[in-house]
C-alpha cells in the first residue's frame, strides 16, 4: 500500500462556457452538459457553472462536479474564495412579484415536485416586495446582457430567505415577453444568441457578490407556441412551464464559498492553486477565470466552440493549447492527468536536441 504522502493528489479541471455570447456548444439549453459529463469521467473534480449544467427541466447529477455561479467561479479562480463541498444545501426560493398567479403556481409545483420526487430541502418561499423589472439588452457583437430595475428588492428577498434557513438561493424573475422575434426564432433554430442569458447572469452575480451564497436563476416566461422545427439544442426549453428543476438540482449540492485569501486552505475546501486545467472556447478567452488560471494551469482552447466574440488566448499572452473539438480536449485532459506527453500519442516523435543557452549580450557591448 503506497505511503499517504506519495499518493497522487486529485486532478481538478475547470470548464467555462461564457453565457450570452452565442457559443456553438453551451449557448443553448444545457447543450454543454454532455461535455461536462465526458470531462467529469476523466478528472477527479470538475468545477463548472450553471450555464453548462442547466438544461431547463433536464439535468444530470455528476457526483464529482462543483456547480459554481459565474461570479463565484471568478473569485475562486483569483484565489479570493475557496469552495467547501457540502452533503446538501437547504434552498431558498425567491419569486419575482411580477410573476402572474398561474405562472407562480407552476413554479411552486415544480419546487414541490423537487422536494417530493428528488428529496431536495427547501425553505418556505419569499416573494419580492416589488417587481424586479428585468430589462434585456443586446450588444453590437450580438452578445446579450440585461439589467434589473429593483436590485434592492431582490437582495431583501434573498436576505429573508437566508434568515429562514436557506444556504443557497434560487431566483425566479419574470422576463419580458416582447423579445425580438427574429432573434428568438434564430435561437429556437439553434443559430442565434440566447436572448435571456446575459440578464440571468446579472441577477445571480448580484446575489453571490453581495451575500456570498450559491445562487442560480430560472426565468419565468409564458410557454411558446408549438414549433415542430425547433432545433434539438433548444428543445429542452420547449418541454414545460418552468426552467426551475435544473437550478434546484444544481444548488442542492453546490459548494459553499470560503472567504479568503488563504483562510482555512490547509483544512477546508478547494482552492485555485489545486486547479490543473481549464477548458474554454478559443474565441472567448477574455474571461476572468482564464486570466487568473491560464498561466499556471493547462489552458485548453476549443476552436469548434465558436462564439460572437473574437478574443483568442495569444492576444492575452496565455499559453493555451488549441484543440479542434471537445473530443480532443477530453483526450488531452486524460493524457495530462496520466502524466503522458500528448506528443507520444501521435505518429511523430522528434529526437531530443542538445540545449544551447542563448548568449548573453552585455548592455555595453563588452
Amino acid at each position: 500500500m503506497p505511503h499517504p504522502d506519495l499518493e497522487r493528489r486529485p486532478y481538478t479541471a475547470v470548464l467555462v462556457v461564457p453565457t450570452g455570447i452565442g457559443a456553438a456548444v453551451g449557448g443553448y439549453a444545457g447543450d454543454a452538459l454532455p461535455v461536462a459529463r465526458a470531462i467529469a469521467s476523466v478528472v477527479d473534480t470538475l468545477i463548472t457553472h450553471p450555464n453548462v449544467m442547466n438544461g431547463a427541466q433536464l439535468y444530470w447529477p455528476l457526483p464529482n462536479a462543483c456547480y459554481v455561479e459565474g461570479y463565484g467561479l471568478d473569485q475562486f479562480a483569483a484565489g479570493r474564495w475557496g469552495l467547501a463541498p457540502v452533503h446538501r444545501n437547504r434552498i431558498g426560493l425567491v419569486l419575482d412579484a411580477a410573476i402572474e398567479e398561474d405562472l407562480r403556481w407552476r413554479h411552486l409545483q415544480a419546487a414541490d415536485a423537487a422536494r417530493a420526487t428528488l428529496g431536495l430541502d427547501l425553505t418556505d418561499y419569499v416573494v419580492t416586495d416589488a417587481a424586479l423589472g428585468v430589462e434585456l439588452r443586446r450588444a453590437e457583437s450580438g452578445a446579450t446582457w440585461g439589467t434589473i430595475q429593483r436590485p434592492d428588492s431582490l437582495l431583501r428577498a434573498a436576505e429573508q430567505a437566508i434568515a429562514a434557513g436557506a444556504e443557497a438561493i434560487a431566483v425566479v424573475a419574470r422576463f419580458p415577453e416582447d423579445i425580438d422575434t427574429e432573434a428568438l426564432q434564430d435561437y429556437r433554430q439553434g443559430q442565434g444568441v440566447d436572448p435571456l442569458a446575459g440578464a440571468e447572469a446579472v441577477i445571480s452575480h448580484l446575489v453571490v457578490r453581495t451575500l456570498k451564497v450559491p445562487c442560480a436563476h430560472a426565468p419565468a416566461l409564458s410557454p411558446l407556441p408549438l414549433d415542430p422545427s425547433v432545433a434539438p439544442k433548444s428543445a429542452a426549453e420547449e418541454i414545460g412551464y418552468t426552467f426551475l428543476p435544473c437550478v434546484l438540482a444544481g444548488l442542492s449540492r453546490a459548494p459553499q464559498f470560503v472567504p479568503g485569501p488563504g483562510a482555512g486552505r490547509s483544512s477546508l475546501g478547494l482552492w485555485a492553486d489545486r486547479v490543473d486545467a481549464i477548458v474554454v472556447p478559443a474565441s472567448a478567452c477574455g474571461g476572468s477565470a482564464l486570466l487568473s488560471l491560464g498561466r499556471r494551469a493547462l489552458a485548453i482552447a476549443v476552436e469548434a466552440n465558436t462564439t460572437a466574440l473574437a478574443v483568442g488566448p495569444e492576444a492575452l499572452g496565455i499559453p493555451a493549447v488549441r484543440v479542434a473539438s471537445y473530443l480532443e480536449a477530453v483526450g488531452l485532459l486524460a493524457a495530462h492527468r496520466a502524466g503522458v506527453n500528448p506528443q507520444a500519442l501521435t505518429a511523430q516523435m522528434p529526437q531530443l536536441k542538445e540545449f544551447r543557452p542563448r548568449a548573453e549580450v552585455h548592455p555595453l557591448g563588452r
